[in-house]
This record gives C-alpha cells, structure tokens and sequence, in this order.
C-alpha cells in the first residue's frame, strides 16, 4: 500500500465483511472463536458465514459476529443463531460444509437444521 487510494479500496473491499460483523436488528449468528474454538476449526466457519451471508445477500437480515468461549468446549466449533421471539439455536461440531448448509436452509428457509444442533449430539 502506497497511496490513499490504495487504502480506501481495501476499505471498500472490506466494507462488507465489517458491515456483517457489526449489530443490526434481525438474526444474530454468533461463532465461538476462543482458543479452543479456533483450535477446533472456528476461523473458516466464520469466514464461510460471512461470506456466504454476504453471498446470499442477506446482510440486511442477519448479523455474523464473534465472541469468546461459549462454555462447551468439547463441541467446538459452536455456532449460536439468535432471533427476536424464538429460542436461541446452538450448532456444534461445525464446519464449512455444514456453515452453508445451515446458510440455506435456517437463515434464508427459516428451517433449523437439528441434526447439526446441540440437542441431536447428546441424544
């Protein structure tokens, strides 16, 4: 990067993702990226929700974002999906694949996909 106009375009080019990342109303997915998260596989489960949000272009509709340990380690990666009046959805064992899966099927079908959720694991 040498000029301004260098930096305003990987601005723009990075305008997306950071619109995704910051809060807007509408659904909330959230994915654990602490150390085990990360460990387990995490950072391309959120890429592949930020990109395929974007992708869909839902961006308007569905917020991705990060946070911390989520508390149940040995499931990660954990992906929860939260949504004004319904009860939180919480993913594990995720990954790319399963990312866009629950891309197509819960955030644009309004389908949970309950054989990647917390539930259908410990059952």
């Amino acid at each position: 990067m040498k000029t301004l106009a260098e930096l305003q375009a990987i601005k723009d080019r990075m305008k997306d993702r950071v619109i995704l990342r910051e809060g807007m109303e509408g659904i909330r997915v959230v994915v654990g990226m602490a150390t085990c998260g990360i460990a387990a596989g995490a950072r391309p489960v959120l890429n592949a929700f930020v990109e395929g949000v974007n992708a869909a272009d839902l961006g308007g509709k569905v917020t991705v974002t990060q946070t911390g340990c989520i508390g149940i380690c040995q499931y990660e990666p954990v992906v929860e999906i939260f949504e004004a009046g319904k009860d939180k959805v919480t993913y594990v064992k995720m990954n790319a694949e399963k990312a866009q899966k629950v891309i197509d099927e819960h955030l644009k079908g309004g389908k949970v996909v309950s054989e990647y959720t917390i539930g259908a694991v410990q059952a």
